[in-house]
């Protein structure tokens, strides 16, 4: 299944992080926990989405999902959720994700999959972060002018990712 399966159109956005960061501090929060909501909105097609940050938030606080390069992954499993979907943030100022290389975090790939699918998300975390363990890859991303572009770099060639279990 390739990437742009997983993502639609309306759930792949570039986000000013001043404003999540402004957000975060007025609300007390901290700004990936309202990285992790914005990524929430764009995922929820008829789910509850502070049900869904929660799911995110949660699993962000067992281990940080930033896997380094300025990328984070965060991810859940979900009740009632029939396949799996994505959404992509890009940030104009990248916020803490407390990554092991202590960089910022600017692209965000959030995935949501069926609860009882958990062989199919270890395998789909794996594909993800190979494809954007690719330099040139998170060059394109942090360089398309806007997100028509950024869509068309998510879809563009890298390795087809296995479908999920419904």
């Amino acid at each position: 299944m390739p990437l742009h399966d997983l993502l639609n159109r309306a759930r792949v956005a570039i986000l000013d992080g001043h404003a999540i960061e402004a957000s975060a501090s007025d609300e007390g929060g901290k700004p990936h926990a309202r990285a992790l909501d914005a990524a929430a909105w764009l995922l929820a097609d008829g789910f509850d989405s502070a049900a869904i940050a929660l799911a995110l938030r949660e699993r962000e606080a067992r281990a940080s999902t930033a896997f380094g390069f300025g990328v984070a992954i965060p991810h859940a499993r979900v009740a009632d959720l029939d396949e799996c979907r994505a959404a992509f943030l890009r940030l104009e100022h990248p916020v803490d994700f407390g990554a092991a290389d202590d960089r910022p975090v600017d692209l965000i790939l959030a995935l949501l999959v069926p609860e009882h699918d958990i062989d199919g998300q270890l395998r789909r975390l794996a594909e993800i972060a190979e494809r954007f363990a690719d330099a040139d890859y998170r060059a394109a991303l942090r360089e398309a002018r806007d997100a028509g572009q950024l869509r068309r770099t998510l879809a563009g060639p890298g390795p087809d990712f296995l479908p999920c279990a419904a």
